[in-house]
């Protein structure tokens, strides 16, 4: 008899959706409408906040892989709750903080726990309550969870106008303490009562065979890495690059595409994309962020080009949030999911640290068009590693199943 898979059920989808949407809002988003605000308080260069940032994102990635295993070991459910937690008392220590030193403090405090809240361990909590089911769960995750972005830079540049930074800030802890610790609890709830009832999923086994394993976490870690070279050097520098360009005021509006396309990129993967082998789904993704960028050079100062270039690369962007959680699981199952999903965020977090200011340099010593030219490499080497994953889980078997499970589970 076929083993079915409990599935998560619609109000655990729609508040881990609510939950990724503050957390990303308010423990990344706001970050770049704070921070003129930051500078003017503390008498620093935003240069120094920014880089102040690059120091915390760096650290997160760096426990990335343990809140990964504690999260397969302990369940992902309590741990995105004791997240919530730290980062609302993260935010007061923001809002609260006298000096620069003291908010940098609070900043890495803040980045700290978003290992514990984003998506790597909601992605995990899905694998660990839907087994294989999963994979389209995910998916609706980050439709939802898409729409951060486009509701908090406004939120944030009205509530600071309107209560100032430290204001903004006691806010934001408010949205994670009031809304984000109940739904991370109750999932943790909803999660033993699940094993308590004997509706666990079976272990789902990945494509890699034992030998492969890894080859494939190599390539899956370039792949990844390489990928987050080009999104945080485009993504930092947008506006600058394209008035670097020749776009001019149009810039603005332009990049404004990006967050819609990131969702138009969800909404189309949800039709036809369940039945696309993740690796090529992969080799896609990454396939279009560099296209975009290519769009963009050759037909520079064209505002029709520039926009071509924000949709191309933020479908890219948005699928790429999908196979952020698909890829491993499909590769290496739900064993350890958590631990590798972790690995995965420290190597691109790694990349989002570092790359801007490489970028930066280099379109200081080379102008704009090569510095992106150079950039959209990282993400044709990327495709590439991706379509070797592709090239070697090839094959009628390449089909990730359920593995047996012993009687009693779920029919």
């Amino acid at each position: 008899m076929t083993t079915i898979a409990p599935r998560a059920p619609a109000w655990l989808i729609w508040g881990l959706g609510l939950t990724q949407v503050i957390g990303y809002g308010t423990l990344y988003y706001s970050f770049g409408p704070l921070a003129p605000h930051l500078a003017a308080s503390f008498g620093w260069p935003e240069a120094a906040l920014y880089a102040a940032l690059a120091g915390s994102l760096l650290l997160s990635g760096a426990v990335a892989p343990w809140a990964g295993r504690l999260a397969d070991r302990h369940g992902a459910g309590p741990m995105m709750g004791l997240g919530s937690l730290a980062a609302a008392l993260a935010l007061v220590l923001c809002a609260l903080a006298p000096n620069g030193p003291a908010f940098t403090a609070a900043l890495v405090a803040i980045e700290l726990a978003a290992a514990f809240v984003l998506y790597p361990l909601a992605f995990a909590a899905l694998a660990q309550i839907a087994g294989a089911g999963a994979q389209r769960q995910i998916v609706h995750l980050t439709l939802i969870a898409g729409f951060a972005s486009t509701l908090f830079w406004p939120l944030t540049t009205f509530l600071v106008a309107q209560l100032g930074w430290r204001g903004t800030y006691l806010v934001f802890a408010g949205l994670n303490l009031v809304a984000c610790v109940p739904l991370h609890f109750a999932l943790a709830g909803h999660m033993r009562q699940s094993r308590a009832a004997g509706r666990v999923p079976p272990v789902m086994m990945g494509l890699a065979q034992p030998r492969q394993v890894r080859t494939l976490g190599w390539l899956m870690l370039a792949g990844f890495a390489l990928t987050g070279v080009l999104a945080s050097s485009v993504l930092m520098h947008m506006v600058g690059i394209l008035a670097g360009l020749g776009i001019g005021t149009a810039g603005v509006a332009v990049a404004a595409l990006f967050g819609p396309a990131q969702v138009l990129s969800r909404v189309v993967n949800m039709g036809w994309g369940s039945g696309l082998p993740q690796p090529w789904l992969a080799v896609i993704a990454a396939g279009l962020m560099p296209l975009g960028v290519l769009v963009l050079v050759l037909t520079a100062p064209s505002p029709w080009g520039a926009m071509a270039f924000a949709v191309l690369f933020g479908l890219g962007s948005g699928l790429f949030s999908i196979v952020g959680g698909t890829l491993p699981l499909t590769l290496f199952g739900t064993t350890g999911y958590g631990a590798r999903l972790g690995l995965v965020n420290a190597g691109r977090q790694l990349a989002s640290a570092l790359a801007p200011f490489i970028f930066s340099l280099l379109a200081t010593l080379l102008g704009t068009a090569p510095a992106l030219l150079l950039a959209a490499g990282a993400g044709v080497m990327a495709m590439l590693a991706f379509a070797c994953i592709g090239w070697l889980t090839r094959g009628p078997s390449a089909s990730p199943v359920p593995a047996p499970q012993a009687s009693g589970s779920t029919q």
